[in-house]
């Protein structure tokens, strides 16, 4: 019977797409605590402090961006960490720093303290994320580097989805005196993801391992190799990072946008965006790493063009139903907006994870991973007023000024071909 199943499995996982896991169970389970512990409470924070704290939605929506606002150079601070100890060592004390942030929810009462609150536990995400793509690259096998972002993705949409789940079960059958119970359990995960994480083995690949970055610790014939980038490099990775500034701004607008475009403007119920939200989850768990392995393009920067032109689709499938005197059903351009949306998301994120990382030789670098950091950082930031603005001046306007970005970060892709070196070939 062993010689009938043994076969089996890599045949299984081939097809699914999924990597070698063996070897890799703290990694795994790292992502995925860190994951259910986001989602069984950072979408609840307004809840929480309205409703045990019986503060006015404003003053603590106020405390919570100003939070937000204050942990944006945490990025910087991430990365420059990163380049001295390394990921592993970032992504540790960023569990930590999330954990000791939402305990500080059981005694913050005040909107300053909310506001510091908030500053831990955006400072942790802010470091793990500036950090977790460099760990993939020191944690998986170089030749499976794709199928890990891909699979890790995965992980990342299955622990965000049971822990709301496991919130929203809570919420149903305690009420919301189960907020408190929720914020006691979610730290303790934090505290065993950055425990998982710390057992990790790491091999760096070379020119990423972690150095020292005093001057005097560096030959001054070396300096130029330990910036790690020519002339051209520095900005070929801006332009990556402007490029994905659509892409960032595309996946707020599922907790930002959709729920008040399908009720207020379409006139749809309330739990409409909930059914939209589930099948974005559900496709990109269950179809990224098979999709990824067998029907991305092999060059992940026309695998980015193929994200940006189906974004620039579902948006004009978004923008449908709001038409005037199109008369387009709204379910129908609302199911098909999603579906282009989660195809897209499906094959964009693995591969600019991957070209975060290895598009120039510094890029996986803390430098250069905090300022792909900063246009998610930023970007979420930004994008409730940007597009409840857009929305409130016109339905159709969030959409198309989106489908343009899109566009135009479709068209930009190309130079993120780095020159020919003097009349040679062009570098990949």
């Amino acid at each position: 019977m062993t010689g009938t199943v043994t076969p089996r499995a890599p045949r299984l996982r081939r097809l699914l797409g999924l990597p070698v896991t063996r070897g890799h169970g703290r990694f795994i389970g790292g992502n995925l605590i860190d994951s259910l512990g986001n989602g069984m409470l950072l979408p609840l924070g307004l809840l929480y402090f309205t409703t045990l704290r019986d503060l006015p939605l404003a003053a603590v929506g106020a405390a919570v961006t100003v939070g937000q606002l204050t942990a944006l150079p945490v990025v910087l601070a991430a990365g420059r960490f990163m380049d001295r100890h390394g990921p592993k060592h970032v992504t540790v004390t960023a569990n930590v720093v999330s954990a000791a942030g939402l305990l500080c929810f059981l005694l913050a009462e005040r909107p300053w303290q909310i506001a510091a609150a908030y500053f831990l536990v955006q400072s942790g995400v802010n470091a793990y994320y500036t950090a977790q793509r460099t760990l993939i690259l020191h944690a998986a096998p170089p030749a499976e580097t794709r199928s890990w972002f891909a699979f890790t993705g995965s992980l990342r949409n299955v622990g965000i989805g049971a822990g709301a789940l496991l919130a929203a079960g809570a919420l149903a059958l305690f009420g919301t005196d189960a907020l408190t119970w929720l914020v006691v359990t979610a730290a303790p995960l934090y505290l065993l993801a950055a425990l998982c994480f710390a057992r990790v083995p790491t091999n760096p690949p070379p020119g990423t391992a972690a150095v020292p970055t005093a001057p005097e610790s560096v030959p001054s014939g070396g300096r130029a190799a330990r910036k790690g980038h020519e002339p051209g490099d520095m900005r070929r990775y801006l332009l990556l990072v402007t490029c994905n500034i659509p892409f960032v701004l595309s996946q707020a607008m599922l907790s930002v946008l959709i729920a008040v475009y399908a009720t207020e403007t379409l006139g749809l119920p309330a739990w409409s965006a909930s059914i939209l939200l589930v099948v974005n989850t559900a496709m990109v768990a269950t179809l990224t790493s098979p999709l990824t392995a067998h029907a991305a393009p092999e060059d992940p920067r026309r695998t980015l063009a193929l994200g940006h032109a189906l974004l620039v689709c579902a948006m004009v499938a978004f923008a449908a139903p709001a038409l005037p005197t199109a008369g387009i059903p709204a379910w129908p351009a609302l199911v098909t907006a999603i579906i282009l949306f989660s195809l897209a998301e499906i094959f964009y994120a693995p591969a600019v994870g991957e070209l975060s990382v290895t598009l120039t030789p510094s890029a996986a670098r803390g430098s250069r991973q905090s300022l792909y950091q900063l246009s998610w950082s930023a970007g979420n930031i930004a994008a409730p007023a940007l597009f409840t603005g857009l929305l409130d001046a016109d339905a159709l306007l969030p959409w198309t000024v989106q489908g343009v970005a899109c566009a135009m970060a479709l068209a930009a892709i190309p130079a993120l071909k780095s020159p020919a070196p003097h009349g040679g070939r062009k570098r990949p």
